[in-house]
């Protein structure tokens, strides 16, 4: 049986979704809410996949590995929206069918490079969708290309096989005014859209900023603990 307050909160938080495009002049079926369940166990999953919900997110490689075995044949969408490491990342790719957080080129040439002996690995000729994750930062701890190095790596990611460009991902920075941090990057993709005319979209917005983001144009929301509620301990969770 579905959580009522699960359902309350999907309610709700799709409610501020419809009511924030409204107020920008926008379809919300313009709009991917990804709900992002890090931590959160695969039941949880199965709650809101009863709610309609098909786009999860995971930001931990070991943790969404068991999390899409377990839930294989639902129909589920994984959008991998953590860093990504790079040896980790021809099995990150298996199962995901979006990654969010492409970021350096070392990391385009192993998404680009099929391993036979990969589980999944059938599968690492198709194309699989992915944004460049832009750091609006000085700290490259935060992840993301620096905006100076963001058009060669646009380049390198249309120039690899079996990668395709949806456009750019970005966080807003802490104490930042989240408004201004979704314009720039809603300028950078319009820049972008020169080099790479089909890059249209955005992920950007979350919890607490995903109606700021939405009046700067995002088309993919990364939603979860106003969701999913709060997080549990990692250590309780058997795919941790």
């Amino acid at each position: 049986m579905t959580d009522p307050d699960l359902s309350q909160r999907l309610a709700n938080v799709r409610g501020g979704i419809a009511d924030a495009a409204r107020l920008a002049g926008r379809s919300v079926d313009d709009i991917t809410t990804v709900v992002v369940t890090k931590f959160q166990p695969a039941s949880l999953v199965r709650e809101l996949l009863e709610l309609g919900v098909r786009d999860f997110g995971e930001s931990r490689h070991q943790e969404a590995q068991g999390k899409a075995a377990e839930l294989a044949g639902t129909g589920i969408r994984w959008h991998f929206v953590g860093q990504v490491q790079g040896k980790k990342a021809r099995q990150v790719r298996a199962y995901s069918s979006v990654i969010h957080s492409v970021d350096r080129e070392s990391l385009v040439t192993s998404l680009a490079t099929p391993v036979p002996d990969q589980p999944g690995a059938d599968e690492a000729g198709a194309e699989v969708d992915c944004f460049v994750q832009v750091n609006l930062t000085e700290d490259p701890a935060r992840g993301g290309v620096s905006i100076p190095d963001l058009a060669p790596l646009v380049e390198r990611v249309l120039s690899a096989p079996g990668l395709r460009l949806l456009g750019l991902m970005a966080v807003a920075p802490l104490g930042a005014d989240p408004k201004r941090s979704f314009a720039l990057v809603s300028e950078l993709g319009a820049q972008m859209r020169g080099i790479a005319p089909g890059a249209r979209y955005l992920s950007m917005g979350m919890s607490q900023d995903y109606a700021a983001a939405i009046a700067e144009g995002a088309t993919h929301l990364r939603i979860g603990t106003a969701i999913t509620g709060n997080r549990p301990a990692a250590v309780n969770l058997k795919t941790s």
